[in-house]
């Protein structure tokens, strides 16, 4: 085992604006198709990707953090921390650079994601559990204490659909929090919960730090950036633009020179 359990090197994200992603339906694909062939006959070419705008998400982050820490994230809206914990969980790939993530990584990036409204609080939770990587012995060797966390024992055979986004945190944050894996990373999540809910989670997430997890936290409150991480990194246009103690750091974020 290396001393590093995530090595960021060169890392690059781009994005074309105005360009679709893969997963359109079959009428829009027939839709894009129409309009090449009658620009063709009308005689405009396609533009090219050259000419196209380029949005770099990530530029160039050089990033390392140590097996066991917990690392706090911060930056303005778009300042590219969410697409960087999506790199690190492999939800998509870089566009240049790498990186290197040793152990199993397990995330909560959004609020209610891989949840099917239609679907009970006790079908979503093996649901979740196995999107996140868990297998059926292991969701029903932990269903018990992931539903005591949660506290939604009196909701669970009802439609989330009727859930609050707070109970879809509890649900969600528990399925998280009892994963077997090295590596968690969270984006904003406990942010709609209440606040014996959120400290509860805080205190689950010191408890990973003790069994040796590392931990990368996402959060606008600064708060609660002091209270769990020793480090905390600041983003801005998909640059790290300060890395170090946390005290120091939001300091200069709050109050810049």
């Amino acid at each position: 085992m290396s001393e590093y359990a995530i090595t960021v090197s060169q890392l690059g994200k781009r994005f074309v604006l105005g360009q679709r992603g893969l997963s359109r339906g079959v009428h829009q694909v027939y839709e894009d198709l129409l309009h090449r062939v009658l620009n063709l006959f009308k005689g405009k070419s396609e533009q090219s990707n050259d000419s196209k705008q380029v949005l770099w998400a990530l530029r160039g982050v050089d990033l390392k953090i140590r097996h066991g820490e917990i690392v706090g994230l911060v930056g303005h809206n778009g300042a590219g921390k969410s697409v960087l914990l999506k790199i690190l969980s492999r939800i998509t790939s870089p566009s240049e650079g790498y990186a290197l993530v040793e152990g199993k990584v397990g995330s909560m990036l959004e609020v209610g994601a891989g949840f099917h409204p239609e679907f009970t609080g006790r079908e979503n939770l093996f649901l979740v559990g196995a999107t996140l990587g868990m297998d059926l012995s292991e969701i029903r060797a932990k269903f018990d204490d992931i539903v005591a966390f949660a506290e939604v024992e009196g909701m669970l055979d009802t439609p989330v659909k009727r859930y609050s986004s707070g109970m879809y945190v509890r649900l969600a944050f528990s399925v998280a929090a009892h994963l077997d894996a090295n590596i968690m990373l969270f984006d904003e999540v406990i942010a709609v919960g209440d606040v014996n809910f959120r400290e509860k989670c805080l205190q689950r997430i010191k408890q990973m730090s003790d069994e040796g997890r590392t931990v990368i936290f996402v959060s606008h409150n600064l708060e609660t950036l002091r209270e769990l991480c020793p480090r905390t990194i600041v983003m801005n246009h998909g640059h790290i633009v300060h890395d170090g103690p946390t005290a120091e750091i939001l300091e200069n974020y709050q109050h810049p020179a």
